[in-house]
C-alpha cells in the first residue's frame, strides 16, 4: 500500500511507524506538516492510498480528509480528546491508558475509530518515557491493525458514541496546572508535576532569582532541608527540598524573555552557573569497594546517570542520560565507571539495559552553550572516542550493549563497539551523522563495515534513515532482538546474560572476541585501529573549526527547536525506494 505519513515532526513515534510499515513492504512517504499547501502538494505527488498522522498538532485541511482516507493516531483511549492526553494521564495517576486510531473529520479527535489498543502506565514513568515505550508499542499495534483493515477494504469503522468511553474531552494542560508550591507540596506532588512535563514543556518555576523550566524528577530519600532550597549536587543535577523530602532535578531551561532568544535545556548545575551556591557534591556510585566511591547500586531511587549491579559473573553498567545526549563530562564519568567495572571478576559485562535512550552521541545542547562550541565539540568527540575505544578493546570478557531504548549517531557506534548488541523489539536505530552535517567518529569506519558490509554501511550513513530492530538484525547491526515490553527488558537482559555467563563457565559460550571484529573489511583489514580514529577525527576537526560548516547552523536549529521551512531531503524519493533489506 502507498502510505503518506503526515507529522508535525519526524519524532520517535513517526520513525517507529515509518520503519515498521516499510519492513512490511508498504511504500511509505513522509511529509512534515509545514502548511496546508505543502500537504496538498505532497498528496498530489505521492497519490497515497492512505494518509496516516502518527503525531500531528494541527488539523488536516477539509479538502484533504474529505477526499482521502486520513487516520490520526491519538495517544489516548476512546473518548479522550484534547492536546494534552498524556499530561492528564500522569497528572491524574492513571494506571491504564491507550492509543486510538481515528478517522480525521471536522471534530478534533472525534472521528470514527479504526483501532484502539490499551496499555499500562508504569509507576514512576515520565511522559517522554511513556510515549517512547508503552504508548509507542500500543500505537504500533493499533496502526498495523488499522492499516490492515484499510487494505482489506471491508471494515466499517465504529462511531465513538457506540464504544465504551475510557476518556473525556480535556483542555490544554497549561503552566497554571503544573505550578509547584515548594512550601506546601510534598515529594509525590512535585514528582507528579515534573514527570507530566517531561521532556516538554517543563515546569515553569523560579530558582535562585531567575526563571526556569524544570526538567526531570527523581526522589531523594535521605536529604532534607527547608522547602524549596537547594541541598546538594550530583553529576550535574541539583537536589531541592520539598515539603516532606527532596527531589533531584536533572536539567533546567531558561525561560524566554520578551524579545530574547529561547533558552536551551542544560544540566542543572551548568545552567545555574554562578547562581549556584556552594553545595556538597554527592558521589554517583556508592557501596561497592572496587568502584569509584563504591557501590553495587545507588541508594534507593536517588538520581544518578550511571548505575552498576553485579550478580555472580554478570556485571551490568546501566547509564541513562537525559535525551540520550552524552557530554564530555558524561563520557568521562562513564569511562571511569566502565574501567572500574572491568576490574571486577565477571565474565559478562552488560552496557545499558534500561528502558530509556541508549545514547544519541555528543551533547549538542552543552556544545551550543559553551563559550567556544568548536572546542567543546572537539573535546566531546574525543571523550566519546575514548569510551568507545575502551569497549572495543575489551577482550577478557564478553561485552553486551543492551538497548532498551532508541539510539542514534555516535550512540549506535558506541553499541557496535561491544561484542554483542541486543535490542528490545521496539527500538529504532539511526546509524548516521549526515543530517547534522558531520562525518562521524566513534570508530564507525572500522565497526560498521565489518558488521554490515561496505555497501550497507554506505547506504545507512548516506541515506540517513532510521531502521527497525528487525532490519538491524537482518543487516547484522544487532545480534539479538528481545521481544518484550519496556518494563520487562532489564529483567530479560539479566536472565540472558546469566545464561551466557553459565555458558562461559561451562566452556560452551562463544569467544569473548566477537567474530565480526576479525572479519576483513576489504583492503583495510591490516590497518591499525588507531588509524581509523585519526582519519575520522581529522575530518571532524575540519568541520568543527570551520565557522561556515553546515554543522554549526544545523546544531543551532536543533537545540533551538527551529521550525523547518521545507520537507527534509531524505524523504524525497521514498515511495519508490526499495527497503534496505532488498
Amino acid at each position: 500500500m502507498r502510505i503518506l505519513l503526515v507529522s508535525s515532526a519526524f519524532n520517535s513515534l513517526t520513525q517507529r511507524v515509518f520503519v515498521e510499515l516499510r519492513d512490511r513492504g508498504h511504500l511509505v512517504g513522509v511529509q512534515l506538516a509545514l502548511d496546508d499547501d505543502a500537504l496538498r502538494e505532497a498528496v498530489r505527488r505521492h497519490a497515497p492510498e492512505l494518509i496516516l498522522a502518527p503525531m500531528l498538532t494541527s488539523a488536516i485541511p477539509v479538502d484533504v480528509w474529505s477526499a482521502h482516507t486520513c487516520l490520526i493516531v491519538h495517544p489516548g483511549p476512546v473518548g479522550d480528546r484534547g492536546p494534552s492526553s498524556l499530561d492528564w494521564a500522569l497528572h491524574e495517576g492513571a494506571r491504564r491508558w491507550g492509543v486510538t486510531v481515528l478517522q480525521a473529520d471536522a471534530v478534533m479527535d472525534g472521528g470514527d475509530v479504526w483501532a484502539t489498543v490499551p496499555c499500562a502506565v508504569p509507576a514512576g514513568v515520565t511522559k517522554s518515557g511513556l510515549y517512547r515505550g508503552e504508548i509507542s508499542d500500543a500505537a504500533l499495534e493499533a496502526v498495523l491493525l488499522a492499516v490492515d483493515r484499510v487494505a482489506r477494504g471491508d471494515y466499517v469503522p465504529r462511531r465513538q458514541a457506540d464504544l465504551p468511553a475510557a476518556g473525556r474531552t480535556r483542555p490544554y494542560f497549561g503552566q497554571s496546572l503544573r505550578r509547584i508550591d515548594w512550601r506546601r507540596d510534598g515529594t509525590a506532588a512535585v514528582l507528579r508535576a515534573l514527570r507530566a512535563a517531561d521532556s516538554q514543556p517543563g515546569v515553569a518555576d523560579e530558582l535562585r532569582g531567575a526563571e526556569w523550566f524544570l526538567h526531570g524528577g527523581t526522589p531523594e530519600y535521605r536529604l532534607r532541608g527547608r522547602p524549596g532550597e537547594l541541598l546538594a549536587t550530583r553529576a550535574g543535577a541539583v537536589c531541592r527540598a520539598t515539603a516532606d523530602g527532596a527531589v533531584w532535578i536533572s536539567e533546567l531551561r531558561a525561560r524566554k524573555r520578551p524579545g530574547g532568544q529561547a533558552g536551551i535545556k542544560l544540566p542543572a548545575v551548568l545552567a545555574l552557573g554562578a547562581l549556584l551556591p556552594e553545595l556538597p557534591e554527592l558521589p554517583e556510585l556508592t557501596g561497592m569497594p572496587d568502584l569509584p566511591e563504591g557501590g553495587t547500586a545507588v541508594d534507593g531511587g536517588s538520581w544518578t546517570g550511571i548505575r552498576y549491579r553485579e550478580d555472580g559473573s554478570v556485571g551490568v553498567l546501566d547509564f541513562a542520560f537525559p535525551g540520550g545526549a552524552m557530554s564530555t563530562d558524561h563520557c568521562r564519568r562513564l569511562l571511569a565507571a566502565y574501567r572500574a567495572a572491568c576490574a571486577r571478576p565477571t565474565s559478562v559485562l552488560v552496557l545499558g539495559g534500561g528502558r530509556e535512550f541508549f545514547s544519541n552521541g555528543i551533547h549538542l545542547h552543552v556544545i551550543e552553550a559553551a563559550p567556544d562550541p568548536a572546542e567543546e565539540s572537539w573535546a566531546n568527540i574525543q571523550a566519546m572516542d575514548d569510551l568507545v575505544e575502551a569497549v572495543l578493546t575489551t577482550t577478557d570478557r564478553i561485552t553486551v550493549a543492551a538497548l532498551g531504548g532508541n539510539a542514534a549517531a555516535g550512540g549506535v557506534m558506541l553499541a557496535l563497539a561491544a561484542g554483542e548488541v541486543w535490542c528490545r523489539s521496539g527500538v529504532v536505530l539511526n546509524p548516521h551523522y549526515r543530517l547534522m552535517g558531520l562525518y562521524g567518529s566513534e570508530y564507525w569506519t572500522y565497526t560498521l563495515p565489518r558488521r554490515v558490509g561496505e555497501d550497507a554501511a554506505r547506504r545507512l550513513t548516506q541515506d540517513a534513515l532510521p531502521v527497525s530492530a528487525t532490519t538491524a538484525r537482518t543487516l547484522g547491526l544487532v545480534d539479538r532482538i528481545v521481544p518484550c515490553g519496556p518494563q520487562d527488558f532489564a529483567g530479560r537482559v539479566r536472565t540472558l546474560a546469566a545464561q551466557m555467563a553459565a555458558g562461559v563457565a561451562a566452556g560452551v559460550a562463544r569467544s569473548p572476541t566477537a567474530q565480526w571484529r576479525t572479519r576483513p573489511a576489504n583492503d583495510r583489514s591490516l590497518t591499525p585501529l588507531s588509524a581509523y580514529r585519526e582519519a575520522e577525527l581529522a575530518r571532524m576537526r575540519d568541520i568543527f573549526f570551520d565557522p561556515e560548516a553546515p554543522y554549526h547552523a544545523l546544531r543551532r536549529a536543533f537545540v533551538r527547536k527551529s521550525r523547518p521551512t521545507a520537507n527534509p531531503e531524505q524523504f524525497g524519493a521514498l515511495p519508490g525506494a526499495a527497503t534496505l533489506r532488498s
